[in-house]
């Protein structure tokens, strides 16, 4: 019988398939796509410390441990709905139906789309599809191209792109809209960006996000923002641009780009059409937490986390007996603080199935203290209130469940 299923083979999946097998739970972890590692397989990035963070590397680690540890993964495998039926769960996936007293949902975000003319063109994905195409499976998505939507997720994979030698030329806004929100407005663009002003490649850029912290001076600084943008490592980054319409025939051929305004509105006459031969869409992330719903899990909406997360405690133990969640469908970090949370739930699932007695509470607490202290030293935050939403969650958490023999 199993004890543990982990619907997610990412960070946060695979570290707590291991704290739940070092307990000596016989865990069965599900994954969609065609090898473990999540997010981290497309991640490569050079930490402050000079040390290069390898998504891969870390990935691989995660599945040797696991495999030790008789972990069953099973990858290519689709779940499309959960329910409880007396004390277990049961899981239906495209292979069959799986039961066990206890799941860890650790099945992380998705990305937002944001919807142009000229989007179903062949050449236009994702910046997170061009992440995977590059570090993954090492597929050059172009010779020449453009992001659309400047935000830290875009930033962070713009690198990537460049490391792998692939030529963005320039980082636009979306078109103003009901559907791009505030990805259209330069000011909360620019914003959102400052909060990762220190990780900017020259010393000017890092010295001019403090001060365009000041609304005044951040407003002054929009309204004589360079035509052409600013350079970030080669790329141009252009808030006063936006982008009306991928164009090409059978494949991307060029994106129309229009001037607007320091309020995100289109300056008449100004149309211009760039080359291009490729477009990734960065709209950000949100919790990809449907499955929760579908379990029936309650939920809140916590902007500071990305979006709609399910109830949770900091022990990652969810309302619903036996159902643990970790990760991304928790709100967007890192992968170093997705694997921490999947320890943390890992170790609450043992303590809820009766393993290591006299030990387990101190662990823990040490697992949690261990998220908070991963969470001081990230190098980025994509939500920089993110303190915040955790904080209200666990509020919540306190007022409606802390008397009802939760812990």
């Amino acid at each position: 019988m199993i004890d543990v299923i982990v619907i997610g083979a990412g960070p946060a999946g695979l570290a707590g398939a291991i704290a739940c097998a070092d307990f000596g739970l016989k865990v069965t972890v599900i994954d969609e796509f065609i090898k473990p590692g999540g997010r981290l397989l497309g991640q490569l990035h050079q930490e402050p410390s000079g040390e290069w963070w390898n998504g891969i590397k870390a990935s691989e680690r995660l599945h040797q441990e696991a495999k030790k540890l008789s972990v069953d993964i099973h990858c290519g495998v689709s779940v499309y709905n959960l329910e409880k039926k007396d004390q277990l769960w049961n899981v239906y996936t495209s292979v069959g139906a799986l039961e066990a007293p206890f799941v860890l949902m650790a099945t992380g975000a998705a990305e937002y789309p944001i919807p142009l003319p000229g989007w179903t063109l062949p050449g236009v994905m994702s910046i997170g599809a061009a992440q995977v195409m590059t570090n993954v499976h090492r597929v050059q998505v172009g010779k020449k191209g453009m992001i659309i939507g400047a935000n830290i997720l875009a930033f962070a994979i713009l690198n990537e792109l460049q490391l792998a030698g692939i030529t963005v030329e320039r980082i636009v806004l979306p078109e103003k809209s009901a559907l791009s929100q505030e990805a259209g407005e330069p000011e909360e663009v620019m914003k959102s960006l400052l909060n990762a002003a220190h990780l900017a490649p020259s010393p000017l850029l890092r010295i001019g996000g403090r001060f365009m912290k000041n609304d005044w001076v951040r407003k002054m600084g929009l309204n004589f923002y360079p035509k052409n943008g600013m350079k970030v490592n080669g790329t141009s980054l252009q808030l006063r641009k936006a982008a009306l319409e991928i164009i090409g025939k059978d494949q991307v051929e060029g994106v129309r780009l229009v001037d607007i305004d320091a309020n995100g509105n289109i300056v008449a006459g100004s149309e211009t059409i760039y080359e291009a031969d490729f477009v990734c869409i960065a709209g950000g992330l949100y919790p990809l937490a449907e499955l929760a719903a579908v379990a029936g899990c309650p939920f809140q909406y916590v902007p500071e986390l990305g979006g709609h997360v399910p109830h949770h405690s900091e022990t990652m133990e969810t309302p619903l007996k036996g159902l643990f969640v970790a990760g991304n469908i928790t709100g967007i970090e890192s992968g170093k603080i997705a694997m921490a949370q999947g320890t943390t739930a890992g170790l609450s699932i043992a303590k809820h199935a009766g393993k290591g007695l006299g030990k387990i509470d101190q662990q823990l607490q040490q697992a949690i203290q261990n998220i908070h202290t991963v969470r001081r030293q990230a190098t980025i935050q994509f939500n920089p209130k993110i303190d915040r939403g955790r904080k209200k969650m666990y509020e919540l958490w306190e007022n409606l469940y802390s008397n009802n023999g939760f812990s």
